[in-house]
């Protein structure tokens, strides 16, 4: 006698990652941009960025459903103000040293503004990270950062001495050690998330991707760099309710060849002019081949963060060009 069992199947959607940015789009923002920035002798700066981030971001989806940034040209324009502040003092500083004759004022200047720089960039970090996960939502629960400035600066001047003292073997683990302290602070609801890559296995990332590009004379380097967007996105693990998902990227050398040639040439043949088309190819390749592993489930996330509105350091970063986020 044959048994015939029947097994109700549950569908599990997972959840999707996408871009749906167009470069003739965003070119169209920009332009604007461009020209008020110009006109403006620089002061549109904190409203351009604004509507940018604004734009990529209603472009940018999770099942479905786009994120929003919050973030506003004012808010924005009184960081950058801030911001120029900042710089302006430590550029005095070294102007008055450099235009001294005693070398001892020279020396003690020039440290001060080396110390001063040094001592901005993760407070930059910081200060960015609070104002954009805030100023960032999706079906209207926000993202937010937890990190406090004390654990910040332990993990960069710890991270920062020993690389020196280790001659930059250490900078691998250094890089890991931030993306830790940094992703392991960010919320998004009531979900957490976590960086697990270790610097070992980045260090062997670069030293296979190193030696194998002198070996194939360059041609290697577009699985190289494909390789280390990959690590810094399979290494990014999401806490929901106990349970753990991770970001798993499928981008291939090929494609990231594809995407690196295509730019180059859209930047020389256009003059810089095509760069809206630039960032939404890359932006397509990263999210579109991006998938989320596990049990993560968008709909039942609750909020449970803060709106942070100071933009001080938000521009900072652009001005220091610090882009590890």
């Amino acid at each position: 006698m044959q048994e015939t069992s029947t097994e109700q199947e549950t569908t599990i959607t997972k959840p999707t990652l996408a871009f749906k940015g167009q470069g003739s789009e965003l070119f169209s923002i920009q332009i604007v941009n461009m020209v008020l920035t110009l006109v403006t002798l620089g002061l549109y700066y904190p409203w351009a960025k604004a509507k940018n981030l604004q734009y990529i971001y209603r472009k940018t989806e999770l099942a479905d459903s786009p994120f929003a940034f919050h973030g506003t040209g004012k808010e924005m324009f009184i960081g950058f103000i801030k911001g120029i502040g900042i710089f302006a003092v430590l550029i005095g500083v070294f102007m008055y040293g450099f235009m001294h004759g005693d070398n001892g004022v020279k020396f003690l200047c020039f440290a001060l503004y080396f110390i001063g720089i040094l001592a901005l960039i993760p407070l930059a970090i910081h200060g960015m990270m609070r104002y954009r996960t805030s100023r960032t939502s999706w079906r209207g629960i926000h993202m937010g950062y937890r990190g406090t400035l004390g654990n910040m600066y332990k993990v960069y001047f710890t991270g920062f001495l020993l690389s020196i003292i280790t001659f930059g073997i250490y900078s691998f683990w250094f890089d890991t050690n931030l993306r830790k302290e940094i992703l392991g602070n960010t919320r998004f609801g009531n979900a957490k998330f976590r960086f697990i890559g270790d610097g070992s296995d980045l260090l062997l990332v670069h030293i296979k991707g190193y030696f194998l590009t002198l070996v194939t004379l360059g041609i290697y380097g577009f699985w190289y760099m494909k390789d280390l967007i990959n690590f810094n996105i399979n290494n990014i693990l999401i806490e929901q309710d106990g349970k753990y998902s991770r970001l798993d990227s499928s981008l291939t050398g090929g494609q990231y060849f594809k995407l690196a040639v295509g730019n180059l040439l859209i930047i020389v043949f256009t003059l810089g002019l095509g760069y809206a088309w630039v960032v939404t190819r890359t932006m397509a390749a990263i999210f579109n081949n991006c998938e989320i592993i596990g049990e993560f489930n968008p709909d039942a996330l609750a909020q449970t963060e803060e709106e942070y509105k100071n933009a001080t350091f938000e521009d900072m970063a652009d001005m220091m060009d610090i882009g590890l986020v």
